[in-house]
């Protein structure tokens, strides 16, 4: 492991049965960083993350987190990380202040260090008015900066996120990158989860993942421009029609329906005047594909994913 890598993963595979989960995975991330891993159900992002938290063993290959192979040093481990799972285990009779409490006996941080770290962390997430508030009356978006605080009581040095926004309302989305940018800022390290392709985009690299595969690691920009087709965006009063009538000609790599809008992927050497020849009526601008395109246009070349 390089002097600033705090995750690596060698060739790191796990299998339930004839299920391959994990399969042979292979890489790094430094410290400071926001690494996301992206993908659809059933990709294997949870089985990553549990198995970088130590909460699995892998069949195969080797992980180490922190300096520590998890492995044969689980403890030293757990010591060093912070976990939020998709349904973080709350008490919703206890209130936030208490719920906070008991999170912060089990780290074993008490006295003044819990009640200073307990202030500041209700000050970051601005939840001080709610502190008596039972756990089970927040909202969707409070109980997710709930679970976030308990799980950075004993300051870890990595916090490992999965899907932390699932179903959560775009503003609380919003305040909870807020809060991540200012933990990175200092010094914290964040793996998160997620299947929000929109969300990626704030990482400072993205894992594309796909029935256990990375198929592509980058950054965010630098995989919306990793793609040899050239990409289009089509506005017409019939989208459907105009998707008809490009699928299958031999200008046309691939077409996508995308938020009211056509994106249409042209093959090396067509142009966009041979574009507007066959969709005569319609506004036409090249654009920069975003990562929703990429992940999909990716999948499909692969054949990994016969929905794509």
């Amino acid at each position: 492991m390089s002097a600033e890598a705090v995750i690596e993963l060698r060739n790191v595979t796990r299998r339930f049965g004839d299920l391959t989960a994990v399969d042979a995975l292979l890489l790094t991330v430094q410290r400071g960083e926001i690494f996301g891993l992206v993908g659809p159900d059933g990709a294997g992002k949870t089985t990553t993350l549990r198995l970088l938290c130590g909460l699995m063993d892998a069949t195969e290959g080797e992980i180490r987190v922190a300096g520590f192979e998890v492995r044969k040093h689980p403890d030293e481990v757990k010591d060093r990380i912070g976990y939020m799972a998709q349904k973080f285990g709350l008490y919703p009779d206890l209130s936030v202040d208490e719920n906070m409490f008991f999170y912060a006996d089990l780290f074993g941080v008490l006295g003044r260090e819990r009640d200073e770290m307990v202030t500041r962390l209700l000050k970051m997430t601005r939840l001080e008015p709610f502190r008596d508030r039972p756990a089970g009356k927040l909202s969707g978006g409070m109980k997710q900066k709930l679970g976030l605080m308990c799980a950075l009581l004993h300051k870890p040095q990595i916090l490992f996120l999965d899907e932390p926004t699932n179903g959560v309302d775009p503003v609380s989305r919003r305040d909870f990158w807020v809060i991540l940018y200012q933990l990175v800022k200092e010094g914290m390290t964040v793996f998160i989860t997620t299947a929000y392709l929109d969300e990626a985009e704030r990482c400072d690299r993205v894992g594309l993942m796909d029935k256990g595969r990375l198929i592509s690691v980058d950054t965010p920009q630098a995989l919306r421009r990793s793609l040899a087709e050239a990409c289009y965006e089509v506005l017409t009063r019939d989208l459907r029609a105009a998707r008809g009538a490009l699928t299958g000609t031999p200008l046309v790599a691939a077409t996508d329906l995308t938020g009211g809008r056509l994106h249409v992927f042209l093959k090396a050497g067509a142009t966009e005047e041979e574009l507007h020849a066959l969709i005569p009526d319609a506004d036409i601008r090249r654009i920069l594909p975003s990562l929703e395109d990429v992940f999909i246009a990716t999948i499909r070349k692969g054949g990994n994913r016969a929905a794509a």
